[in-house]
């Protein structure tokens, strides 16, 4: 068998290669054999990635074991939290790009025969499992795992994002100072990505339903001894890979793609995963639409309940039985021959996993939390080209919500403005200018929605955006609105106090204005003058697609 690896390593022409090699302490015997990438987003940036220097020695520890040699770099990796409430947030979605950007680029120069994927959080693991489809080499993803929940609050254990929602109490006079920073002290006792499902746990789960991670692995708490041997196995995993030639696009398949969709909806994840998803299936050359996801959602129970639509965390997710146990639930409408790093099939993975004893964290598919899943995709005047929200975080009650628009052209000033209590129960807070172009960047709504919710306004108001929105994010909130305002999208017509409608039940989202004053007032509108003007996010607005598409940088046809 040829290996890339040897474009570097064999060969009398090749001394100053491996004399390179040797200078880091590399032997001559490491040099003859397969060269394993391993792209680590480790830092002391993000909690999530904490754990990942130590895994990364596991990971190291079982390509030895199976006979390779195990090369490391870095890769970056920003902290949605950190970031948010500042320009930061506008960087994050973008980073995804950049991540996959550097790891083909490391993996290509320098010739490795695979790849072991190192993160946890937010658009990191998006952007591996996206360079890693783009790359087509053996390849597989080892993330963190989840934080432990912290201390009580609103009933189930928190994490760090229920401080927002303190915020909001302490405005109303419902929570001390005293109080809230002795939450700030217990939201998050370990680090891991935090505990709820948002992104990161979402996008952990999805990449092992897509077959690209073991079996088991994506919700094993990061303190977990678990997590170290799930490291090493899937380093000796990644020997196999090579030695099969199974490579990245004969996992990310369209089935995948579809079971991935499937098993994001059933758990109830995060509203990124319509980012996500997309652009992993741009990278793999699969057929995508918006209509897709739409049409699959639409189809697939709830089965599973967990922080923000339930009082469960995601490490109580795991000891109920995790992403097997759900897929095990849903393997009649799974493609279960879809292929996965274990080199066996979806249907050969299920077959030593029992049904599950049914637990207040997963139903059996014959009793369901609903007939249709976790997220939903919505249309009409104000979404032509679809938006996005998550029914499994919303109260039964508000999925048809008609009220009067509020209307802020950023994310800071509409924060302000609720602090400021200028937003009243009955109003539809309209964040517009927060798309992939216009933010640019495409921010999280996070805050605004806990702002509302800690104010007792959460079952009161909605709120609608270009923007996008935190996997813990509940309330009525629609996101990803496409055409988004930058580009011209209805959302730029609204006024304040025009009717907004919000029906979920029928997939449904309208400017309650005629087709004819909404095209006048277009007629009249001017785009709003570049928030940057410089740098990278300058790059990206100018070239990223529609949310509805991704929010890519497209770079085949």
């Amino acid at each position: 068998m040829k290996y890339r690896s040897w474009d570097t390593t064999r060969g009398i022409e090749k001394v100053t290669h491996r004399a390179l090699y040797k200078s880091m302490g590399y032997s001559a015997d490491e040099l003859t054999r397969p060269m394993i990438g391993i792209a680590n987003a480790w830092s002391t940036v993000v909690p999530g990635h904490y754990i990942l220097r130590t895994l990364a020695e596991a990971v190291k520890a079982g390509i030895r074991q199976a006979g390779g040699t195990p090369v490391e770099f870095g890769v970056i990796g920003a902290c949605d939290g950190i970031s948010e409430g500042h320009i930061g947030t506008r960087y994050i979605l973008p980073t995804r790009e950049l991540i996959a950007n550097d790891i083909e680029a490391m993996v290509e120069a320098h010739r490795f025969d695979g790849i072991v994927l190192l993160g946890s959080c937010d658009k990191i693991v998006p952007g591996m499992l996206m360079a890693a489809a783009r790359l087509d080499l053996p390849a597989i993803l080892v993330n963190g795992g989840p934080a432990l929940g912290g201390m009580e609050f609103a009933g189930k254990k928190c994490d760090v994002t229920a401080l927002a929602e303190g915020i909001g109490r302490f405005q109303v006079g419902e929570m001390t100072e005293q109080e809230l920073l002795k939450m700030e002290d217990r939201v998050m006792p370990t680090c891991g990505s935090c505990s709820m499902l948002g992104t990161a746990n979402t996008m952990g789960c999805l990449a092992e339903a897509l077959g690209m991670m073991l079996p088991g692995t994506a919700a094993i708490p990061a303190v977990h001894a678990a997590r170290e041997q799930a490291a090493f196995q899937s380093g000796q995993r990644i020997m196999a890979l090579v030695e099969k030639g199974i490579t990245s696009r004969q996992i990310i398949t369209s089935g995948a793609i579809r079971n991935a969709i499937r098993l994001s909806s059933a758990i109830g994840g995060s509203t990124n995963v319509a980012l996500h998803i997309p652009a992993i299936a741009y990278e793999a050359y699969v057929d995508f639409t918006i209509q897709l996801f739409d049409e699959i959602t639409a189809q697939t129970p709830l089965l599973a309940k967990i922080n923000p639509a339930g009082p469960a965390n995601v490490p109580d997710f795991h000891e109920a039985g995790g992403v097997q146990a759900v897929l095990k639930e849903m393997e009649g409408i799974l493609d279960i021959n879809a292929l996965t790093v274990t080199g066996k099939t979806i249907s050969e993975n299920l077959s030593s996993v029992p049904r599950i004893r049914e637990n207040p964290v997963i139903r059996s598919a014959d009793n369901p939390y609903s007939e249709s899943g976790g997220l939903a995709v919505l249309w009409g005047n104000l979404a032509p080209e679809g938006a996005v929200t998550k029914p499994a975080a919303i109260d039964p009650a508000m999925w048809t919500f008609k009220g009067r628009a509020r209307v802020f052209d950023s994310e800071a000033e509409t924060n302000q403005a609720i602090m400021d209590k200028k937003v009243q129960a009955g109003d539809v807070v309209v964040v517009r200018y927060e798309g992939p172009k216009g933010g640019p960047g495409m921010p999280e709504m996070f805050r605004a929605m806990k702002l509302l919710g800690g104010m007792g306004l959460a079952k009161k108001t909605a709120l609608i955006t270009d923007g996008r929105f935190s996997g813990t994010n509940n309330g009525c909130f629609v996101g990803h609105i496409s055409p988004e305002a930058a580009e011209g999208g209805t959302l730029a017509a609204i006024k304040d106090g025009d009717l907004i409608s919000i029906d979920i039940h029928k997939r449904k989202i309208d400017l309650l204005v005629s087709s004819e004053e909404i095209r006048a007032r277009l007629e009249k509108w001017k785009p709003p003058e570049p928030r940057i003007k410089s740098g990278y996010l300058r790059i990206y607005s100018q070239l990223a697609r529609s949310a509805s598409q991704g929010a890519i940088i497209p770079h085949h046809e």
